[in-house]
């Protein structure tokens, strides 16, 4: 689990350095994604410490979902800010599906301390999904067609992250 979930915040820092070098500080969701952004790298900062407290090395994949995530953030901002937000509220989906499954393992009481963070981060990252849509996220440029490519996207990184 922690491997998986450093994995995907650290992706999450990435998707958004992607799309703060191309809005920078000019576009109209650019505070928003400057906070989320934040948020991220806090959420990556205490699963760093968390894996090397326990002795879990990180997904070998960790190079490749640098340059996917940035890349990922890059293009959708480029599309636009709706765009933007629309690959948040894509990824924020799968996240919280994702945590929610997690949080059901952790129910057994087995490890109150990552189930504590996985339901803290659970929860930022709602706040996150609301912020995307609330943002315009369902305004992109085919909208069901990108969200759905993002989220499959996730799904296998997810996958992926959880086996190399």
């Amino acid at each position: 689990m922690l491997r998986v979930d450093q994995a995907g915040e650290y992706g999450a820092t990435r998707i958004y350095a992607g799309q703060m070098a191309v809005m920078g500080n000019r576009g109209p969701q650019a505070s928003e994604i400057a906070a989320m952004a934040a948020q991220e790298a806090g959420h990556r900062a205490r699963l760093d410490a968390l894996i090397a407290a326990r002795g879990i090395r990180p997904t070998a994949l960790q190079p490749i979902w640098s340059v996917a995530g940035y890349a990922l953030g890059a293009a959708t901002a480029l599309l636009g800010p709706e765009a933007a937000m629309a690959c948040t509220a894509a990824i924020e989906t799968e996240i919280d599906r994702h945590y929610t499954q997690q949080l059901d393992e952790l129910a057994d009481g087995s490890d109150p301390e990552l189930a504590a963070i996985v339901e803290e981060f659970r929860d930022d990252e709602r706040e996150h999904l609301h912020t995307a849509l609330a943002s315009g996220a369902e305004r992109a440029p085919a909208y069901p067609l990108l969200s759905g490519a993002i989220r499959l996207g996730c799904r296998v990184a997810i996958r992926l992250s959880e086996r190399i």
